[in-house]
């Protein structure tokens, strides 16, 4: 073997494998991955309803037609592995029994069918698509995405590793089985776009193509995955969509059938609250931005809650009826 022939070999191995400049949490199984298993009793509730417009198998060669791997109904419900295969720029759009609010940490994560190198746990094959939400159905904000994977030398449509620690904001970056996690409050404010009132969940193939019809992250930098995927299963798989932080009755009269008014908010010492025409008993649980309950409380009407004792920042306030009735509402400290 001549020492150009051997040059080359190593300059394409680290072009698709080195993780130089990784910065974002790694691939699951690895120290500081945020994965989210699939049985996390964390979630609460799953996609119920789901629209899909394929993309191409390859966007370069129409002639080829759209995949046919799945279809909507394999989006709902729990992750098995049995997935719709979205095409290049395909989109889902899903929705859900019950509206996604923005809690602590994570909200909501995407799963796709992913697989490790079985010679490198911080490798897998990985598909990618963006995520966006909207509280009407019309109007959608995308997450900010990054990758830094390169692209200088195209990843083929398989047989290609990546690494999920370059990749971050994309649903796609864990393996099958374990859920991308996304939170409402890394996205951008947005005129009409309520984090505590998430009604729509669109997920969108990234086109890996390094030239042509790229897709870029949010630095403008080209997204290098998998293309071509000329086959029945190209593009984004989507597995399913798991919600952790949901309100059933999302409305202001959504607890004790009465009105809610919470006031002031922001607060620097006591939050006033009342429940109108309520007739049983309300729990009142505050939370910190970690999850962490730090106050438990009951009342019928009204309730003066004393938060002058508590650092300045954000917390939740849960009001939960007997009746199932919920309502969340993010509280100022300041």
């Amino acid at each position: 073997m001549t020492m150009r022939y051997t040059t080359i070999i190593i300059l394409f191995i680290v072009a698709f494998c080195s993780p130089a400049a990784a910065q974002y949490a790694p691939q699951q199984g690895v120290a500081g991955s945020t994965a989210i298993s699939a049985t996390d009793p964390q979630f609460t509730l799953w996609a119920s309803g789901c629209v899909v417009q394929r993309g191409y198998k390859d966007i370069d060669t129409p002639s080829l037609g759209l995949p046919t791997n799945g279809d909507s109904s394999n989006a709902l419900g729990i992750p098995d592995f049995s997935t719709v295969s979205l095409g290049d720029s395909g989109v889902a759009d899903l929705t859900f029994p019950a509206v996604i609010f923005d809690g602590p940490g994570a909200d909501f994560a995407v799963f796709e069918n992913g697989f490790s190198n079985p010679a490198n746990d911080s490798q897998a094959f990985l598909e990618l698509a963006f995520v966006e939400v909207s509280s009407d159905g019309s109007n959608y904000t995308r997450f900010p995405a990054h990758s830094l994977t390169q692209n200088n030398v195209q990843i083929p449509g398989s047989g290609v590793y990546m690494y999920a620690n370059l990749i971050d904001g994309l649903a796609g970056k864990y393996i099958g089985g374990y859920g991308t996690p996304f939170d409402l409050s890394d996205l951008p404010a947005t005129p009409g776009l309520d984090i505590n009132n998430i009604t729509h969940v669109r997920v969108v193939d990234v086109i890996g193509a390094i030239s042509g019809h790229t897709t870029t992250d949010i630095t403008g930098r080209v997204i290098n995955d998998p293309f071509p995927t000329g086959f029945a299963g190209g593009g984004f798989d989507l597995d399913a969509v798991g919600v952790i932080h949901h309100v059933h009755n999302a409305s202001v009269a959504g607890v004790g059938g009465g009105r809610i008014s919470l006031y002031p908010n922001p607060v620097s010492d006591k939050l006033m609250i009342t429940v109108k025409d309520n007739q049983g008993e309300i729990t009142g649980t505050l939370t910190s931005l970690t999850g962490a309950a730090i106050q438990q409380f009951t009342f019928s009407q009204s309730s003066v809650l004393d938060m002058s004792a508590y650092p300045a920042g954000i917390y939740y306030l849960t009001l939960q009826d007997n009746n199932g009735g919920k309502w969340v509402e993010k509280v100022i400290r300041q």
